[in-house]
């Protein structure tokens, strides 16, 4: 037998013949537009290094629970090896559906209304396809995750930056939102740590899409499953793109994720309890050493403020992580309004961020000389 023969379309000669384009020349310019992420190239340098204390991706360093991991090897075992539906097991699309309602009051109809994504990285990828068209306003907040930008430049789009300062609790000033909106604003990001979904107020639910995932809440990182949720119309296009480029979700994590939704309420609330005590040390320890730090309501990350280094937010995070082994993200990677800041997760154990607490200390007694 011979393998599947696969089309490959020619991008012109290599680079190593005369007069040929540069790999960078070779690329489209929205590509080029966008820089590797500031997130990933720490990494690169920190997998060399022995004894680092990372702070930086912001993954639970919990397990998941065994129940999901069970319902996983279960799936395997019994011969669920195979593409589901574009939207997803209608199975999951239930359990969303009445999970959405009973936590938020939203009605959706998972025969059409809510499609499995693979994690909300997708979701939004995939949204951003289907709404935008080229010239089209997206408006965002910033500080912001980092892919959010790359979503609307892939497409097309032009961001429109909304910044947020730690001197307002980076809360979202409603007067600068709606200062940012023109005839060409297509899109709006929104998000809030008291979490009403927008789809919930008067006369929005036919107006927005609505993301969510398990990576987070239910340590379920590696799984990569999340979903996405819109009227009929909408979603049909967010569909049309998912089909072309993923297929459906992986059928395995599908069906982990509908126990996950089930029956792993306790595991949730064991992993909130821990990270709320993490925080509550390490924001208090950060601030004690002069980094101002606002308290952080809507994830498991500090973003303290280093301007009392005086250095950069590259500088810093650099070199902190080679002089005291503690990875950190520059805050520049979230947008403009970031710098001054790094980003350390507390997605790492209690005794780890105190550890490097203690490096940090040592840190900023060596910059003070």
């Amino acid at each position: 037998m011979t393998a599947e023969a696969v089309p490959v379309m020619p991008v012109g000669p290599g680079p190593e013949a005369e007069g040929s384009s540069t790999g960078r020349e070779r690329l489209s310019q929205r590509v080029q537009a966008v820089p590797p992420s500031g997130i990933r190239k720490f990494f690169d340098v920190i997998a060399t290094m022995p004894d680092v204390i990372s702070l930086g991706v912001g993954e639970p360093d919990f397990t998941t629970p065994p129940q999901i991991i069970e319902e996983g090897v279960r799936s395997l075992r019994s011969g669920r090896t195979h593409y589901t539906s574009n939207y997803g097991t209608l199975e999951l699309r239930r359990a969303l559906a009445s999970h959405l309602e009973r936590l938020y009051g939203l009605a959706y109809n998972p025969e059409d209304e809510i499609c499995v994504t693979v994690g909300a990285s997708e979701a939004v990828a995939a949204s951003m396809a289907a709404l935008v068209d080229p010239g089209d306003e997206v408006v965002l907040h910033e500080p912001s995750y980092v892919a959010y930008l790359p979503a609307i430049v892939f497409n097309g789009g032009v961001p429109v930056l909304v910044p947020t300062t730690a001197e307002s609790n980076f809360e979202l000033d409603a007067g600068a939102l709606e200062a940012a909106i023109t005839p060409r604003s297509k899109v709006l990001f929104m998000g809030g740590h008291r979490h009403t979904p927008v789809a919930s107020l008067p006369g929005m639910r036919e107006r927005t899409v609505l993301i969510g995932g398990f990576s987070k809440a239910y340590a379920m990182t590696g799984w990569r499953v999340g979903y996405v949720c819109a009227p009929r119309d909408i979603l049909e296009g967010i569909v049309k793109v998912h089909q072309y480029e993923i297929m459906s979700a992986p059928t395995t994590a599908q069906d982990a994720a509908v126990v996950a939704l089930k029956g792993a309420e306790q595991d949730v609330e064991r992993m909130v309890q821990e990270y709320d005590r993490r925080r509550t040390m390490f924001v208090a320890g950060l601030n004690a050493l002069g980094l101002p730090t606002v308290e952080p309501h809507g994830a498991f990350y500090a973003f303290p403020s280093i301007r009392p280094s005086g250095l950069s937010s590259e500088d810093f995070a650099e070199r902190l992580l080679f002089e005291q082994q503690v990875a950190v993200v520059p805050g520049n990677a979230f947008g403009p309004s970031g710098e001054g800041h790094v980003r350390a997760t507390l997605a790492t154990a209690y005794e780890q961020l105190e550890e490097a607490l203690q490096r940090i200390r040592a840190f900023m007694d060596a910059l003070k000389g």
